[in-house]
């Protein structure tokens, strides 16, 4: 290996010294991305351990393939994508390659065209799919230096392209001081400082007199081996002080020791340089022509500033270069107020306010010794443009900042009323809570007042679905009326949502009702808003017969409705298709809904739709769909870093008959819920246990969960708690429980002449109804759900009327819907119901072969692997698999290479016989 790659002595390569496992990692992963793998490393460590040598060996080592880099300013920070920008831009002339939408989300963030914010997950996919594009013609190396330093939306952009890299040339590569919490989870290699024979060899390089060898030892350890250490403490000490062991390293902090190191050689300098090295420290591009503009106007000229050079503290070439970050926060940090306001004021003057506005506005900030209303006003603008970019840390920064810089009291209020807004929708709820203190303490008006109440209950709301958040929701939009109706109506809708289906307060909810009762028509007809907000007001004011024209109307009118409201407000109005008793539109909405949000890149929003969907399809019986629900949801939890419960993987395992897991997930859901005060998931895990307990014919564990969920669960989850609770509590021979469960369902739904309502009602009322009623409805209930999507509740009903008829000595005509019930429920996956007919079926005298519930060779795939079979099988190209998961067609194609290996097969065309029935 050559020598010289190692620092011998104290030249360019000094960081690479004793570095040799670190280089061959390295190494090792430029190769396999060579071979058409792909590869993350974060390299983590001590300022001046070596980082950035390491990630300019990579570079070096990735001889023939395309580089792309990148360096996290940290005057940058605020400035959403500019991390993202410096990476891509050397790849926007292949945007044409991707797909529109990913091709629209990074033109506008990239500043390229106008347009709605993009999600930054819809963001993250159109990276990935662009470095998969560009490396399809030779490998991709990305390396990001100074990686604690990226802007928020930046980092989180990166860390989820990181997460999906697997079928592609790629490999990113990370240099941090830190592990940064978009970063966790990734391969890390941590660069730490250097053996003592290095560390000696290294200082002996730099120090022109002999040094006591105690004093090295100290020297060596005190330094932790630090190699810019090493390089440049000694510099800072007198040679006889370091040779007798005095000035040696204090308490202070090593990278503050090293700062001082650069700041005595800073000092050193003439002033002209020393401004100079400001100005290049002020400006985070590193553009030269940008520098020297800013230089003139304070009167510094290269003649002036580099007659005696810099010390090797600056460069200037293609870019300015710092010999290290920690010269420029020491030259920063070392400034004046006065010449740093100076230098910001020069850069913000040479600064294109047409093509880099939110920079000049930025640096306008900097320079502003005090209040000042035309440098708020741009930041104001600019945090409108960050917020059309997607970049909602940014937008609250900016305002944050036009706060601080506001004269007038009123103007400040609102200001400050958005910045707590932004910051709440950028997760920060800390600066949300001071921003709206800040408001508080000014507000002039009540319109004022109201928004800043609006911002205190949404704050609220966010901090958990608690019984605080309905009241003053509906205080809220209470007194937005007079304002903003429009804002209002939406802040009805959430603040009964919150009451109704959340938090099953029925105080709360009653008094939002009859407020949204007393609105006055909506102007121009009303919206499918509107319908919603009278529908769901007339449920609980009057009654369902009243409340199902508006919410019919509703359903009909959202069906094209636009993405941008369901963002807002759709996941509570969606909830109206389960009150209505309509299985295909509910159906048909989720998953137009989750397309729709899928395709917007909203990742956050997505597991509300998908728990819904998710809940439909295993009351489907489409048990296969609903576990890559499950997984997709748990992939986005994940990757959002906040986590839904999993009740579609809850309900799932129970109407699977899957003891074991079933009661651990739904013990898990009761304890979390019960912690979280949110009955009304205690009670959706009570359903889940009912059903179960059914299953298993253990009715006298059934019958207390389903009283249990009855007692807490909201107006939709009751009308499936009920059914199981009319059944466990007929079985176990009490009827009084079993007629007043019976009573909530036939008043749930008697309005609604739908099959799904109709045949359930049917089929409660035939289990305690006497034999000359009981036949005809149980007759009804299987001609009813038959016309229905609810194979499982299809199923149940021949299951239960079997049961009947054979208590009732009809044994052939028991046989024939015990059979069909069996069958049914084989062919589901319903293991423990079946199981329950199978045993009734043998009662009967039939002999019945036990049956495994649909095993195949694609049990064998992973939850993702059977997630794509599925898609592919329903007619999905890679592209558009890759993104609705969120991957590259690249990896796509990967994991159908295992699933066609797994299953036996060759094309795509196989893959339906393939997939087992029931998938």
């Amino acid at each position: 290996m050559d020598q010289r790659k190692w620092g011998a002595g104290h030249g360019e390569n000094v960081g690479l010294l004793g570095r040799r496992s670190e280089c061959a990692l390295l190494d090792q992963l430029i190769a396999a991305v060579r071979m058409g793998e792909s590869r993350v490393l974060v390299v983590h460590g001590a300022p001046g351990v070596g980082k950035s040598a390491l990630l300019e060996y990579a570079e070096n080592a990735a001889a023939g393939m395309r580089v792309l880099r990148a360096v996290g300013v940290e005057s940058e920070m605020e400035l959403a994508f500019a991390t993202l920008h410096q990476l891509c831009a050397p790849l926007l002339d292949r945007l044409e390659n991707l797909p529109a939408p990913q091709r629209d989300a990074l033109e506008t963030v990239f500043g390229m065209r106008g347009g709605s914010p993009p999600e930054r997950f819809l963001v993250g996919l159109a990276v990935l799919s662009l470095l998969s594009d560009a490396s399809e013609g030779s490998p991709l190396l990305c390396v990001v230096d100074d990686a604690q330093w990226m802007d928020r939306a930046s980092a989180q952009v990166l860390g989820f392209v990181a997460r999906r890299l697997l079928a592609e040339s790629v490999a990113l590569v990370f240099g941090s001081r830190q592990r940064s919490k978009d970063l966790l989870g990734l391969p890390e290699l941590e660069v730490t400082g250097l053996k003592a024979a290095d560390a000696h060899a290294l200082l002996s390089s730099v120090t022109r007199v002999r040094i006591d060898q105690q004093i090295r030892d100290r020297f060596v350890a005190e330094t932790k081996g630090n190699p810019l250490a090493l390089l440049e403490l000694p510099r800072e000490l007198a040679m006889t002080r370091t040779a007798g062991g005095f000035g040696l390293l204090g308490t202070d902090t090593l990278p503050g020791r090293i700062e001082q190191s650069f700041l005595a050689r800073i000092e050193g300098l003439p002033e002209q340089t020393r401004l100079l090295l400001l100005i290049a420290a002020a400006e985070p591009v590193g553009d030269p022509s940008l520098v020297w503009r800013a230089a003139e106007r304070l009167g510094v000229t290269p003649a002036t500033a580099l007659a005696g050079g810099t010390d090797g503290l600056l460069e200037f070439n293609v870019r300015v270069i710092f010999r290290h970050p920690l010269v420029r926060s020491a030259v920063y940090g070392s400034a004046t107020a006065a010449n740093r306001r100076a230098v910001h004021l020069a850069l913000a003057e040479v600064t294109d306010a047409g093509t880099d506005p939110d920079r000049r506005a930025w640096h306008l900030a900097s320079a502003a010794p005090g209040p000042d209303e035309a440098v708020a006003a741009e930041l104001e603008r600019s945090a409108d443009r960050a917020q059309a970019r997607g970049g909602l840390a940014a937008a609250a920064a900016f305002l944050q900042r036009s706060v601080a810089l506001t004269i007038d009291t009123s103007q400040s209020v609102d200001r400050a009323l958005a910045a707590a807004d932004a910051s709440l929708q950028a997760g920060d709820v800390d600066a949300a809570r001071r921003f709206a203190d800040i408001a508080d303490g000014g507000t002039q008006s009540e319109y004022q007042c109201a928004r800043s109440h609006l911002v205190r209950s949404m704050i609220t709301f966010a901090a958990g679905l608690n019984k605080e958040a309905p009241p003053m929701l509906l205080t809220a939009a209470q007194r937005l009326e007079p304002f903003d109706m429009d804002l209002a109506r939406e802040t009805y809708l959430t603040a009964w949502c919150t009451a109704a289906l959340a938090t099953a307060d029925p105080d709360s909810v009653t008094a939002i009702s009859r407020a949204m009762r007393e609105l006055p028509p909506p102007h121009g007809g009303p919206r499918a808003l509107d319908l919603v907000i009278e529908g769901y007001a007339l449920l609980i004011t009057d009654d369902r017969s009243a409340a199902l024209p508006p919410l019919q109307k509703a359903m009909t009118t959202l069906k094209n409705h636009p993405v941008q409201d369901f963002l807002k407000w759709g996941w509570a109005a969606c909830s109206a298709s389960p009150i209505l008793w309509d299985d295909r539109g509910m159906r048909e909405l989720f998953l137009r809904v989750v397309a729709e949000v899928r395709t917007a890149g909203a990742l956050t929003e997505l597991p509300l739709y998908l728990s819904g969907l998710g809940t439909m399809t295993v009351l489907n019986g489409e048990f296969a769909a609903a576990a890559a629900i499950v997984a997709e949801s748990e992939a986005v939890d994940a990757e959002t870093g906040v986590p839904m419960a999993q009740y579609t993987k809850l309900f799932l395992a129970a109407m699977q008959g899957k003891e074991a897991e079933a009661s651990s997930l739904i013990a898990a859901a009761i304890e979390q819920a019960g912690a979280d005060g949110q009955l009304n998931a205690v009670a959706g895990a009570q359903w889940a246990a009912a059903v179960l307990y059914n299953g298993l014919a253990r009715y006298e564990h059934a019958l207390p969960a389903a009283q249990a969920g009855a007692g807490t669960a909201n107006l939709i989850l009751s009308q499936w708690v009920l059914p199981e609770l009319v059944e466990a509590a007929a079985r176990v021979g009490d009827h009084t429980v079993a007629q007043g469960a019976l009573d909530g369902i036939a008043d749930a739904a008697e309005p609604c002449d739908t099959d799904w309502a109709q045949g359930l009602l049917a089929r409660c009322r035939a289990l305690l109804s006497d034999a000359a009623a009981a036949d005809g409805l149980y007759r009804e209930a299987i001609e009813r759900l038959e016309r229905t999507l609810l194979r499982p509740d299809l199923a149940r009903a021949h299951l239960l009327y079997g049961e009947w008829l054979r208590r009732n000595r009809q044994r052939a005509e028991a046989r024939a819907h015990l059979r069909t019930a069996y069958e049914m429920f084989v062919s589901i996956g319903m293991e423990a119901f079946a199981e329950r007919a199978r045993r009734e079926l043998l009662a009967t005298g039939e002999t019945v072969r036990k049956r495994k519930n649909g095993a195949s060779t694609s049990d064998e795939l992973t939850a993702q692997e059977k997630q794509i079979a599925l898609l592919v099988r329903d007619g999905l190209s890679n592209p558009e698999i890759g993104a609705r998961l969120f991957l590259s067609p690249r990896t796509v194609e990967w994991h159908l290479r295992k699933v066609f290996a797994k299953l036996g097969i060759s094309s795509r065309r196989e893959l339906g016989d393939a997939l087992s029935r029931g998938q």
